[in-house]
């Protein structure tokens, strides 16, 4: 069992890429986990990291180890969960990952039923609206709204989220209503929303017949927040694109207009995605099913794609302001 326990704690520092994160996620001292390596690598005879005050590299037989011992310890994993009840009854620690609005308003309003159902697992829900990097953030899955690129994770398309462009009653009454996509460049400001990562500020799209315009507009309010976005829409800081879910309370209260209805944006996709090898873990199973079912009971979270989703995909780089 030291042996595995070494194995294991060695695949997580290599996976975190410092000893301070990887002790902190398996709930260790950082002391302990630098005598497990160190006495892995005095029984193996080889140097497997090189260690710098800021980060860890791997060496070349490092490498090798890590590829040979993930892929055993997944194996390992699968054969315990087929010969108990875990398939079943699955436990553990499940860490998942929301963008800010989507957890405020699907994900936890609904998230007792998922722990009614699993009391077993014990969930950390992570809220951002930044990219995650899965394997280094020690993450299990992630909901995010927006298009895939990177094919080596594997994403199952739960929703697909209509916009509508809206603006407040104080904002209108300053500016007035664009009467076209266009009239937003010459006298209109927009609340911009941009990467947290690349700090690249979103087009808004408009769509008619055959006419695609992709509008940046002017803003002197920019945020990487989609809560934050909504806030500075209310408070008349310009007018922008926004989930139709989140608006339409605010419609409905008057507190928001909708405006330029003839132009439409297409649908948000909305995927869970998760790395290979929790492929078939049963508590993510478990959680991406639960969230499969619950987009699936919300009709406005369900608007017909333009384009047949993937069966396979990869971790959520948005190209639109995520949800």
């Amino acid at each position: 069992m030291d042996q595995i326990q070494g194995m294991r704690i060695f695949v997580r520092v290599v996976e975190a890429g410092t000893f301070t994160r990887a002790a902190d996620s398996l709930g260790l001292p950082k002391g302990t986990v630098t005598k497990q390596i160190q006495a892995l690598e005095a029984r193996l005879r080889v140097k497997l990291l090189n260690r710098t005050t800021r980060r860890v590299t791997v060496t070349p037989d490092g490498a090798a180890y890590y590829e040979r011992t993930a892929r055993l310890l997944n194996d390992f994993d699968d054969i315990e969960a087929s010969m108990t009840n875990a398939q079943a009854n699955p436990t553990g620690r499940l860490r998942i990952d929301v963008g800010s609005s989507m957890a405020r308003l699907v994900i936890l309003p609904a998230l007792q039923t998922f722990c009614d159902q699993y009391p077993d697992i014990q969930v950390d829900v992570g809220v951002s609206d930044r990219t995650v990097d899965l394997i280094t953030d020690n993450v299990d899955c992630v909901i995010r709204g927006g298009d895939l690129t990177d094919q080596s994770l594997v994403a199952r398309r739960i929703g697909n989220l209509p916009w509508m462009t809206v603006a407040s009653p104080a904002y209108i009454k300053r500016y007035g209503i664009p009467q076209h996509p266009t009239d937003i460049e010459k006298r209109h400001l927009v609340v911009g929303f941009f990467s947290g990562s690349t700090r690249r500020v979103y087009p808004h799209e408009f769509h008619r017949g055959d006419e695609q315009l992709e509008i940046t507009g002017p803003y002197r309010v920019s945020v990487n927040d989609s809560n934050a976005h909504m806030t500075a829409v209310l408070g008349g800081y310009g007018l922008s694109q926004v989930i139709t879910y989140m608006a339409e309370p605010y419609i409905e209260s008057g507190e928001l207009v909708q405006i330029l209805k003839d132009w439409t944006r297409p649908p948000l996709p909305v995927h869970v995605v998760y790395p290979p090898n929790r492929h078939l873990s049963a508590k993510v199973r478990a959680f991406v099913d639960w969230a499969a079912e619950l987009f699936a009971k919300h009709p406005q979270l369900q608007r017909t794609p333009t384009a047949p989703a993937p069966a396979l995909a990869s971790a959520p780089a948005p190209t639109a302001m995520p949800a």
